[in-house]
């Protein structure tokens, strides 16, 4: 099918401007001014904006959690993304320790193959980091066109990964000209804390958040940039939430390193005020959690400042009895939450409507950099 879009403002990453815009199939053929392309469908778009489609860097589909699976899977998750703009999601596969990546691939596959009507991609997390492993890399960059890996410097004995293994794995990727990516969070502090909180009778959603200060974000962070550092692999942060990371990726810069970094529409809107309600923090308890105000407000000049490239949303949803499992410990409260469908539109009246962000600037951070 053919569609001719005529008169509308386009926007860019660089700039905007009105023309009119030809498409074949899924496929750009032409932008210019008065194009006169014979189309099955002809869309004035006098005083209306075109943006390229939105592309969500960071989605978690039919992945398992915590005793259960987020509640989206690759039909649900692709259709809401499509409502909403998003016209691509990047997955992330998850290794399980002791198994393959291969297999792991296998497994992504089967959920999204004949279920996923909009267009995806996937990570990689590396689990569990050995010589075997470090061949599967290879393979994955050269064979599977996956050229991404995550890590987790928290979920000791089921995802994280120690500096070690992490300082093997980058020599790996920057070797084969990948990225690695990380949940940068000091897990021993939060499993310290957690524990802590737990033997005091403190297990409502707010002992989740403070469970995970600034500090341990912060730090990890830190760590993980030094280690890009002394390997020279470029990296990429994700889901960051506060002033205090922000700032190690700020030293980063310093360094000339090759640090790019994420954050996601909740971090930039919501405060970690909502925990106090009760039960009802369940909603929003998410790793890392929802931060201060200050950290709101830098998180939005990092992006204007060219320190955070990206706006993606963790999509990581659970129905209500789902996080009811942790109803009476904290600790088991399956950590995620929903923004798929709303990420552009977030964006739009949050940033470009109160005049954050300009327009380029939008497009930007919510499909160019992706």
């Amino acid at each position: 099918m053919s569609i001719l879009i005529k008169n509308g403002t386009i926007v860019t990453a660089s700039e905007s401007f009105v023309a009119d815009l030809y498409t074949e199939g899924e496929k750009i053929v032409a932008i210019g001014a008065d194009l006169n392309f014979k189309a099955d469908k002809i869309i004035d778009a006098k005083g209306k904006l075109v943006f390229p489609g939105g592309i969500d860097p960071h989605v978690h589909l039919d992945m398992p959690f915590m005793g259960t699976h987020s509640s989206d899977d690759y039909e649900t998750g692709t259709r809401a993304a499509l409502f909403g703009g998003t016209t691509m999601v990047i997955d992330f596969i998850l290794q399980t320790q002791g198994d393959t990546l291969h297999n792991a691939l296998k497994t992504w596959q089967k959920k999204s193959e004949g279920k996923a009507i909009g267009d995806y991609s996937y990570h990689m997390a590396v689990t569990d980091f050995n010589e075997f492993v470090a061949k599967e890399v290879v393979d994955m960059i050269n064979e599977e066109g996956i050229v991404s890996f995550k890590t987790f410097m928290a979920y000791k004995g089921a995802l994280m990964i120690d500096d070690g293994q992490m300082v093997r794995l980058m020599k790996v990727v920057k070797e084969n000209g990948g990225l690695v990516t990380v949940h940068a969070t000091n897990g021993d502090m939060i499993d310290s804390l957690i524990s802590k909180h737990r033997n005091e009778g403190k297990l409502s959603p707010l002992y989740h958040y403070l469970s995970q200060p600034e500090i341990t974000e912060a730090e990890a962070s830190g760590r993980f940039t030094d280690m890009l550092f002394h390997t020279g692999c470029p990296g990429y942060i994700v889901h960051m939430t506060c002033e205090g990371a922000l700032n190690a990726v700020r030293r980063s810069t310093q360094r000339n390193q090759k640090v790019f970094v994420e954050t996601c529409t909740q971090y930039l809107m919501l405060d970690a005020s909502l925990y106090e309600k009760d039960f009802e923090g369940a909603k929003w308890v998410m790793s890392p959690p929802l931060r201060e105000k200050k950290d709101i407000a830098a998180l939005w000049a990092g992006i204007n400042q060219g320190l955070i490239q990206v706006v993606g949303t963790d999509h990581c949803p659970f129905m209500w009895e789902q996080k009811k499992m942790g109803e009476k410990d904290f600790s088991k409260i399956p950590n995620g939450h929903p923004a798929i469908e709303h990420r552009m539109e977030f964006m739009f009246s949050e940033g470009v409507n109160k005049g954050k962000i300009s327009l380029p600037k939008f497009v930007e951070i919510t499909s160019t950099n992706a």
